[in-house]
């Protein structure tokens, strides 16, 4: 397809681009987070499993390792995370925090205030990147209002997914048919012939971000509910299930809807329509 971006398509995926990058800071630093407090609180997985809310962040600010915490009861710790936690935190979660870090028994080691430094500028890098992120998301919704984008009726398809199809395929009209955009994201098998005989061969070439992006949303496509065992999509699922009855393997039934995919979304794009179960 022609390769010159238009202005919106290209700001687009420079806002997904600038998103992937803000998220993946944030994966380092609660990577580095976890690191300290596996030390300090070794049973901070009891009371705080999401280390990054708000709570949790306000919580290793203020009391980076256990030492700060000598004197404070639980009905001052409650009164305290109560606003931060809009007004989540009884003075029983409180006392749950206080019986936790007792039982993890003396953790202090040498040269605490540095670690205790380096958890509290972690909490602030994170605080100001979770920050990004929200703003970025704003101007994510914003921006692809732009587009008249329907992709969203898919179930499964969230605002940030259909930005990055659209950044990734740009204009649909750059492509004249379904089979040309499938090519495109290295989804169509490539053929290899010699004296006659030929096979086709799963291809290693096309921009393998929209790839992922359609092997993502075939999967999401083919779950089921925990527990009900309820598919996400039945269409999708009950083709899924006939392909491997078919005799082909997960890898090659997921590469079934991924295609089919393509054809989906290609003439969602081409009409501007929305998404209708079959």
């Amino acid at each position: 397809p022609d390769a010159k971006p238009e202005d919106s398509y290209w700001t687009l995926a420079q806002l997904v681009n600038r998103r992937e990058n803000v998220v993946i800071e944030i994966t380092r630093l609660k990577n580095q987070l976890h690191e300290q407090l596996v030390h300090s609180y070794p049973s901070y997985r009891k009371f705080f499993s999401i280390i990054d809310r708000p709570t949790a962040l306000y919580f290793w600010e203020n009391y980076p390792s256990p030492i700060h915490l000598k004197g404070v009861t639980p009905e001052k710790l409650a009164e305290e995370l109560r606003p931060v936690s809009h007004n989540n935190c009884s003075v029983n979660r409180a006392k749950k925090i206080l019986d936790a870090v007792g039982e993890d028994g003396d953790t202090t080691r040498d040269h605490q205030e540095v670690r205790d430094f380096i958890t509290r500028k972690l909490v602030k890098d994170l605080e100001h990147k979770n920050g990004e992120l929200t703003e970025l998301n704003a101007e994510l919704e914003k921006m692809m209002k732009l587009f008249d984008c329907k992709l969203t009726t898919i179930q499964g398809v969230d605002t940030v997914t259909a930005a990055k199809l659209l950044a990734e395929i740009g204009d649909i009209n750059r492509f004249s048919n379904a089979d040309k955009l499938a090519r495109f994201a290295g989804i169509a098998p490539v053929k290899f012939s010699s004296a006659g005989k030929g096979k086709e061969e799963k291809s290693k070439q096309g921009n393998r971000t929209l790839h992922g992006i359609f092997y993502f949303m075939a999967v999401q496509m083919v779950q089921t509910s925990r527990g009900s065992n309820i598919p996400r999509n039945p269409v999708f699922h009950e083709y899924f299930v006939r392909k491997i009855a078919e005799g082909k393997t997960k890898p090659q039934a997921l590469v079934c809807i991924m295609r089919r995919l393509v054809n989906i979304i290609y003439g969602m794009l081409k009409n501007k329509t929305e998404y209708r179960m079959p």
